[in-house]
């Protein structure tokens, strides 16, 4: 691929025994963006020997410890045959086995953490393994051979077929042909299945010697994902700002791109960040903000809500458009282009909804649609979406892919517990003095009675409520004294 045509950049911040981020760029902007704090534990990806905790039979699902805080999920559809402790066939209708029956409490398994606990949901586990490598990602308990959907040219996907037949796989192992095995030759493919094979081997002995619940293996940390899973043949450059990450970088890139030895470069700029460096700081900063404005003065609202994430389109003040009809259609067009950029880089999953401005047009609606199917092709995680409804709401399903960056680097707001919203200065003084009140009325009631508040509410009740309080000093014969709380 001539160097010219390579615009994708990829760039990884360390703060060493702290943080690691990662940016891929297209031509400047932001395409995906992932966060790791190293005092944040991961799971995903980790293998554990983990022991059933009980089995929910309405749910057919088991609770499984496996030494986190919280037990983790597995669904009836994650667990492997050869955990089933009798054969037991299926109800008829039912795809599986009653779970009560085939599995115990107490039982013993290997999981691997899917998704990371959110909230106070525990994680999302299965029993079907999966390691990734470079250019395969093996399977085991699974016989299958899987090509990415991504390598198109059918002949290709026949030469990695039959590579990988020759290659002759182990009796219950199965491989995934990741995107980046396209073109490379049968040694180098080789090379990565027979380190994939001697890993699960590793894995398999130790599960059977580590006592339940235990860690069995660890997935590793972003900055090596990042050059295993993210460095492909399109990225023509990658910075780093930390010289022994960039060093390891250095010497993986020179394995896989052995003639592009200066791909690999170093910030040292004391003056400026790496991310400053390359105008990014401003694009990440707006991956956190509730708002995203629109190329024409429109705006993306983002709620997200208990079990959805709600996007919401505002209109703005675009000049010059008289007609409302063209302006609905030019603003939801260019969200439709926007939305799933942006829940790539925030990595929403499950549910979405979006509310566009409401069209009647038929046209209108069907090139909106267009472009919203043409926008999620880009995205890697799997998309379903539904038509949009005549009230302008369009319902999309996403899978998330990874732990994303705003659960990373965001908590509650304890002010609001997450509704955006707070009560009035007037209500909080009217509880503080139905409190005081109360105090007043004791018999044992200090004097005088200090009553700490908040220093915005305590200037409130000083300059808009103190004839109240005189009145209560006046009847109780007691001096109150405002104090403002120091934070």
């Amino acid at each position: 691929m001539p160097a010219k045509t390579r615009k994708r950049k990829m760039f990884i911040s360390v703060l060493p025994g702290e943080q690691i981020e990662l940016v891929l760029s297209l031509d400047g902007m932001i395409q995906e963006y992932y966060v790791e704090m190293l005092n944040q534990s991961k799971t995903k990806g980790n293998i554990y020997k983990a022991r059933i905790h009980n089995i929910d039979q309405a749910l057919q699902a088991a609770f499984i410890n496996y030494g986190a805080a919280r037990n983790g999920f597995l669904q009836v559809d994650e667990i492997h045959p050869e955990y089933y402790k009798s054969d037991i066939k299926p109800i008829k209708g039912n795809k599986y086995p009653p779970l009560q029956r085939v599995l115990k409490p107490g039982q013993e398994l290997l999981v691997q953490v899917v998704k990371e606990p959110t909230g106070t949901k525990g994680a999302f586990l299965t029993t079907y393994l999966s390691f990734p490598g470079r250019y395969f990602v093996l399977t085991p308990g699974r016989e299958q051979l899987g090509i990415s959907r991504k390598i198109e040219d059918e002949k290709e996907r026949l030469r990695l077929k039959t590579i990988v037949d020759e290659l002759k796989l182990d009796e219950g192992l199965g491989v995934i042909v990741r995107t980046v095995s396209e073109g490379r030759n049968k040694t180098c493919l080789s090379r990565d299945l027979q380190f994939l094979k001697r890993l699960w081997k590793e894995v398999r002995k130790k599960g059977m010697g580590e006592k339940a619940p235990g860690l069995i293996y660890e997935e590793k940390d972003l900055a090596f994902r990042a050059i295993r899973d993210y460095l492909t043949e399109d990225v023509s450059e990658v910075w780093v700002d930390h010289e022994q990450t960039a060093q390891q970088v250095q010497e993986f890139a020179a394995l896989v791109f052995p003639r592009r030895k200066k791909m690999v470069k170093i910030h040292n700029e004391p003056e400026r960040n790496l991310l400053e460096r390359f105008s990014l700081e401003k694009q990440i900063t707006q991956i956190f903000s509730r708002e995203v404005d629109l190329p024409s003065g429109g705006q993306l609202v983002f709620d997200q809500a208990e079990a959805l994430m709600a996007v919401d389109i505002n209109s703005g003040k675009i000049g010059g458009e008289k007609d409302f009809k063209e302006m609905a259609f030019k603003t939801n067009l260019e969200a439709a282009q926007k939305i799933p950029h942006q829940l790539m880089l925030r990595d929403v999953g499950g549910q979405v909804v979006i509310d566009f401005i409401e069209m009647k047009d038929k046209k209108h609606i069907n090139e909106v649609e267009k472009a919203l199917k043409a926008a999620l092709k880009t995205d890697k995680a799997r998309t379903d979406m539904n038509k949009m409804s005549r009230f302008g709401l369009v319902e999309m399903v996403r899978q998330r892919l990874g732990t994303s960056a705003l659960s990373v680097t965001m908590r509650g707001c304890p002010g609001c517990s997450g509704t955006g919203m707070i009560r009035n200065m007037e209500w909080q003084s009217l509880q503080s003095l139905k409190e005081i009140y109360r105090l007043l009325r004791r018999k044992n009631c200090p004097s005088p009675l200090e009553y700490q508040v908040d220093q915005e509410l305590a200037f409130y009740l000083l300059n808009h409520k103190r004839d109240n309080l005189c009145k209560m000093e006046e009847k109780f014969a007691n001096k109150v004294t405002i104090n403002p709380r120091v934070k």
